[in-house]
Parts: structure tokens; C-alpha cells; sequence
């Protein structure tokens, strides 16, 4: 159970730090813009391998079901790219998370 709190954890900094990453850029291009410039999840992905997306569009159509991109999946792209890393990384850290154990007033 140890090492699957640690895997959780360990995507829980990734995603932080991918958030991060998204946020500062997005706040780069709103200081050079002097406009809020919020750059959605899909426009990412798109910019960084738009082969992927296709293929990943087309695998979920055709291994999971014809109608899952459109309600689902094209709402979540459509988010900015640093409010779902952040969703994503609160999500493992409450995943790998271990409540403290009660230490009691005289115990050693």
C-alpha cells in the first residue's frame, strides 16, 4: 500500500508542476499581450502533438464508445490547462494522502 501512496504522490508533484508550468506561460502571455490570456487544455495539447489528440480522439471513439469525446471528454479540454492539472493534482495528492497517526500525550 506504500508504494501506491508514493505512485499517487509522485503524479500529484507532476501535475503541480505541469500547472505551474501552464500558469506561468499563460501569465507570459498575458503580460506580452496586456490581456488575460488563458490557454484551454485542448489548444495545449494541440500545440504540443496534434497527432496525439487525432489519436486519442479516434481510440476512445473506437476501443471505449462512438459517443464518449463530445460530452465528456471535449468539456475537459475545453478548461484551462492549469485549473485541470490543478483538479488533477488535488486529486492524487487526497488518493496517496495518509491521515497522521494520533500520538498521544505521553507517548514516547
Amino acid at each position: 500500500m506504500r508504494i501506491v501512496r508514493g505512485v499517487f504522490r509522485l503524479l500529484s508533484a507532476f501535475a503541480l508542476l505541469a500547472a505551474i508550468v501552464a500558469g506561468v506561460l499563460d501569465s507570459i502571455q498575458s503580460v506580452s499581450a496586456s490581456s488575460v490570456v488563458v490557454t484551454s487544455l485542448g489548444n495545449a495539447w494541440l500545440n504540443l502533438d496534434p497527432e496525439s489528440l487525432t489519436l486519442a480522439e479516434i481510440s476512445a471513439e473506437t476501443y471505449v464508445s462512438p459517443d464518449i469525446w463530445r460530452p465528456f471528454v471535449a468539456p475537459v479540454l475545453a478548461q484551462p490547462a492549469f485549473a485541470v492539472f490543478l483538479v488533477l493534482a488535488l486529486v492524487f495528492w487526497m488518493a496517496g494522502y495518509r491521515k497522521p497517526r494520533f500520538a498521544g500525550r505521553f507517548s514516547a
